[in-house]
């Protein structure tokens, strides 16, 4: 496998987890280092960006209202109406939106697709991509419009 295959896929399972991790902690409101201490002991010989979850379960906490200000006005309900699993997923993808200019907006759509296809609702994806897509068009205008 290639190099950079590797590290998408480790990349792929930093965002995975985040997901977990931060539904945890949006369900049960634990302290943040102790749902990190039970992920990252789970992370041994599985080829995990563990410093990109990292980054994620920490920064996404830091900026969730800014994060949810990026989504909001593309949704017909309040953010606490949202399944759990997609509002992790819509913050996660959002925090990539808005600090990760590196990683094309596609990139972050794509991802967040394929995690709300196997942790959210049976058709959570639609509603993710829509909110996704504008959300995008918002954060990243120049790059959305090529």
């Amino acid at each position: 496998m290639s190099e950079k295959k590797i590290d998408m896929l480790a990349r792929h399972k930093a965002r995975k987890f985040a997901v977990q991790a931060i539904y945890q902690w949006q369900l049960a409101q634990n302290c943040l280092n102790e749902i990190e201490k039970q992920f990252v002991a789970q992370f041994e010989n599985k080829r995990v960006d563990i410093p990109y979850f990292l980054m994620l379960f920490h920064e996404v906490p830091k900026n969730i209202t800014s994060l949810d200000d990026a989504f909001a006005r593309h949704i017909s309900r309040t953010v606490n109406e949202i399944d759990p699993v997609e509002l992790a997923i819509l913050r996660i993808a959002s925090y990539e939106l808005q600090h990760c200019p590196a990683i094309p907006y596609k990139v972050v759509i794509n991802e967040a697709l394929e995690l709300t296809k196997t942790y959210g609702s049976t058709d959570g994806f639609k509603f993710v991509n829509g909110v996704l897509d504008k959300t995008a068009k918002d954060i990243r205008k120049l790059e959305h419009d090529r």
